[in-house]
């Protein structure tokens, strides 16, 4: 008669237990199919997710490299990659180091070392970026220096352009 009681007794629970776990299921998958939440697209989309960071990736390389002779070019680059206020930002400050680029024959190549999309939404994206910058003057022995580099990114066109930066 126990064992009877018991085998009846697990048979109660299982029943409850059943619909909990299936609740709790469909709960978490709509929370992970909700388009709002911008951490969990990073997560679940990484086709966009590599969109993204190729595009921000290759872009802060093309605007923070630059050359005596290529300074024409970063410029015009920083004019299709940027917008509002990163686009502000960066024309002041190049037009303050554009001197100094020929005068001092300084050479500078940025590249990403890692980079990472922290919230994602349809049209925005915030990333973490570090960077390596090496520069050059000419005749010195070059300098190397990391930073990491907080970025917002806007699709404008197809195209994720800058919108804002912040050195971290």
């Amino acid at each position: 008669m126990r064992a009877r009681l018991t085998a009846r007794g697990g048979v109660r629970w299982v029943a409850p237990a059943a619909v909990w776990l299936t609740a709790l299921g469909f709960g978490c998958a709509g929370l992970l199919a909700r388009p709002g939440t911008p951490a969990v697209r990073a997560v679940i989309d990484p086709a966009a997710t590599a969109r993204v960071t190729t595009q921000v990736d290759s872009a802060l390389s093309r605007i923070l490299s630059y050359t005596p002779q290529t300074t024409q070019a970063t410029a015009l680059a920083a004019r299709t990659l940027l917008s509002g206020t990163a686009s502000a930002q960066y024309q002041l400050l190049f037009a303050q180091v554009k001197g100094q680029i020929g005068s001092q024959r300084l050479t500078v190549a940025t590249r990403v070392t890692h980079s990472g999309v922290i919230s994602l939404t349809g049209d925005q994206a915030q990333l973490l970026v570090f960077v390596e910058q090496t520069a050059q003057r000419q005749g010195a022995r070059s300098s190397t220096v990391q930073g990491q580099l907080s970025v917002t990114a806007r699709l404008i066109d197809g195209q994720w352009r800058i919108s804002d930066m912040t050195q971290r």
